[in-house]
């Protein structure tokens, strides 16, 4: 089940990369930078068929369920982000919502698989749930974060590729929160025109106005979230590996 997880997950970047015209990830470059579009959306396409084959051998109905639903959830939330491109209006409850789809929702359906297998009872499956969706949905914001800190070579990404795309990230929407009219306002075009002209002036607006404090203090709150469902699992050095990783979770770079 391993396996068919991140089989769903490498068809989603597959697809994420071309939508989104990405050249680069993880230091590297994309597979549709590579071998194009129409090969990168085939493959994605196979990994997704594959991971229902494979899904199947679990012989369990409550396992199909689970990862049917999350793949959907995925989707929709990818078609909300889509949607949302280039609206400088988006609100946090709004981005959490996308999120909490298109990120969080395969980090849910992961560990909730885990007590499935287990065959834990339902306290056991909801706590694990609830900490793959915090654990997850931290994991993005703080990724959201480092589009506005870190460096290329270090994230394995372009620096700036959000904003290229349109997209009101956390930063960002603090950054308007937060700032004066004058930074909002600079802000906003750049959301809505996906124009990177300003690029060095917005980071310095989200470094300076509080925006990313907030963004990491957003992510902190979920990080604590998932903390909390991990001590109502039973204690042993595997619960205790999961709160030590939503702990570390702000500390990543890439």
């Amino acid at each position: 089940m391993a396996a068919v997880v991140e089989f769903i997950h490498t068809a989603t970047l597959l697809h994420d990369d071309v939508v989104d015209g990405s050249t680069l990830r993880r230091g590297r470059a994309t597979a549709n930078e590579t071998f194009g579009n129409p090969a990168s959306v085939l493959v994605g396409d196979f990994l997704y068929s594959r991971a229902f084959q494979m899904m199947v051998s679990a012989d369990s109905m409550r396992i199909m369920q689970v990862l049917a639903d999350a793949t959907n959830v995925i989707a929709e939330g990818e078609v909300m982000q889509l949607m949302n491109m280039h609206d400088a209006s988006l609100t946090e409850l709004q981005y959490l919502h996308v999120i909490r789809s298109k990120t969080a929702k395969l980090f849910e359906a992961s560990c909730r698989l885990a007590a499935i297998l287990a065959k834990s009872g339902p306290d056991v499956e909801e706590a694990c749930a609830n900490y793959g969706q915090s654990l997850g949905t931290a994991f993005q914001v703080i990724d959201d974060v480092l589009d506005y800190t870190g460096q290329s070579t270090e994230m394995g990404k372009n620096i700036g590729d959000d904003l290229r795309e349109g997209k009101a990230t956390l930063p960002l929407i603090m950054a308007m929160q937060l700032g004066t009219p004058s930074e909002c306002a600079i802000v906003r075009s750049a959301i809505e025109t996906g124009s990177t002209e300003a690029l060095p002036e917005i980071v310095r607006i989200v470094q300076s106005n509080g925006a990313l404090d907030a963004a990491r203090s957003a992510a902190q709150a979920e990080a604590t979230r998932a903390i909390a469902q991990a001590q109502r699992l039973p204690r042993n050095s595997h619960s205790e590996a999961l709160i030590q990783l939503a702990a570390q979770l702000l500390q990543r770079r890439n």
